[in-house]
C-alpha cells in the first residue's frame, strides 16, 4: 500500500490513522477536558492575566493595610507636613512618597486608601447585583405583568442622573463610608437589570427549559439551576463594570466632600485635600490620582477579558 495512505493501528485507544508514515501522538487525538481548555484560554489572555495580577496585588496590599503600611495613616505631624517624596532631593525614605499638608505618611494613606475603595466598590455592587439581577431574571421569565411594572421602574431609574442623585442623597443623610456604599448599591441596579432581563429572555425558550417546565420542575428549580448557570456569564462581566463604576462614584463624591469623610484616608478625598498644592507638590494629587486610574483600568481590563473567555464562540 503507497506510503500516502491512510493506514489503521491499534495502540490501547484505538485504532489510528498513519498518514505518510507518521503516528499521532495521543494528544492530538484526545480531546482536552473542559477545565483545561478553560484554563488555557485564561493563561492566553495576555490582557486578563495582567489586570489579574494589578488587582491581587491590590487587594493583598488592602487586605494586610495594618502590616504593610510603615507609619499610622491618622497620625499628624505638623513638624514634618509636606515633606518631598524620596526621588526629590530633600526626599527621605523614611517616608517614601512623601507627607501630606497634615504630616501624615502618604505610602501608608494610599495602602489603606486601596481598602476604602474596594470594599465600596465590591459592597455597592453586591447590593445592586442581587436588586438587578432578581429584578432582571424575574421580567425576563415571567414576562407580561411582571416585566411591564420592572420595566417602568428601570425606566424610571434611567431618567435620573446617578451622580446628581448621589449628590442629594449624600448631602441629605451625611456622607460615610455606609451611607456612600448603600446610596451606590440602590442606584446601579440598572444595568444588572436590563442585561439579565435579555439573557433570560433568549433562553427561556429553549428547549432544555421547556423539558424542565414538561417533567414539572418548580419555578425555583427552573430559576436557579436551569438559567442561572446559563446567564452567569454576562453576570459576572457587568459585575466587574459595575464595581468600577462604583469606585469612580465614590472618588467623585468624597472629592467633592459629601462622600468618605475626613480623616478616613480615601484616593478621591486624598485628591480633593492635595488640589490646593497641586502646582508645588503635584504628588499629592498625581499619586491617588493614578491608583484610581490603575485599579478602574484593572477592574476593566478584567471584565473585558472574562466577556472573551466566556464567550461561546471561544469555548472549542
Amino acid at each position: 500500500m503507497p506510503p500516502s495512505e491512510s493506514k489503521l493501528v491499534a495502540k490501547g485507544l484505538g485504532a489510528m490513522p498513519i498518514v505518510d508514515g507518521s503516528i499521532p501522538s495521543v494528544e492530538s487525538i484526545m480531546q482536552p477536558d473542559a477545565f483545561t481548555m478553560f484554563t488555557r484560554r485564561v493563561i492566553g489572555h495576555r490582557s486578563f492575566m495582567v489586570a489579574a495580577i494589578i488587582l491581587i496585588i491590590l487587594v493583598i496590599m488592602a487586605f494586610f493595610a495594618p502590616i504593610l503600611a510603615p507609619h499610622d495613616p491618622l497620625g499628624q505631624d505638623l513638624d514634618r507636613r509636606l515633606l518631598p517624596p524620596v526621588w526629590n532631593d530633600a526626599g527621605s525614605w523614611t517616608y517614601p512618597l512623601g507627607t501630606d499638608m497634615m504630616g501624615r505618611d502618604y505610602v501608608s494613606r494610599l495602602i489603606y486608601g486601596a481598602r476604602v475603595s474596594l470594599i465600596i466598590g465590591f459592597s455597592a455592587m453586591m447590593i445592586s447585583g442581587v436588586l438587578g439581577t432578581v429584578m432582571g431574571i424575574c421580567a425576563g421569565y415571567f414576562g407580561g405583568r411582571v416585566d411591564m411594572v420592572i420595566t417602568f421602574l428601570l425606566t424610571t431609574r434611567l431618567t435620573l442622573p446617578v451622580i446628581m442623585v448621589a449628590l442629594a442623597l449624600v448631602a441629605v443623610v451625611g456622607g460615610s463610608l455606609n451611607t456612600v456604599i448603600l446610596v451606590l448599591g440602590f442606584l446601579l441596579w440598572d444595568r444588572f437589570t436590563v442585561v439579565m432581563r435579555s439573557a433570560t429572555m433568549q433562553v427561556r425558550n429553549l428547549d432544555y427549559i421547556r423539558a424542565a417546565n414538561a417533567i414539572g420542575c418548580s419555578t425555583r428549580r427552573i430559576i436557579f439551576s436551569e438559567i442561572m448557570p446559563n446567564v452567569l456569564g454576562s453576570l459576572l462581566v457587568i459585575a466587574t463594570f459595575e464595581i468600577a463604576h462604583s469606585i469612580l462614584l465614590e472618588a467623585a463624591l468624597s472629592f467633592l466632600g459629601l462622600g468618605v469623610q475626613p480623616p478616613t484616608p480615601s484616593w478621591g478625598l486624598m485628591v480633593s485635600e492635595g488640589k490646593d498644592y497641586m502646582l508645588f507638590d503635584p504628588y499629592l494629587v498625581m499619586l491617588p490620582g493614578f491608583a484610581i486610574f490603575l485599579l478602574v483600568l484593572a477592574i476593566n481590563l478584567l471584565g473585558d477579558g472574562a466577556r472573551d473567555i466566556l464567550a461561546p464562540e471561544n469555548r472549542n
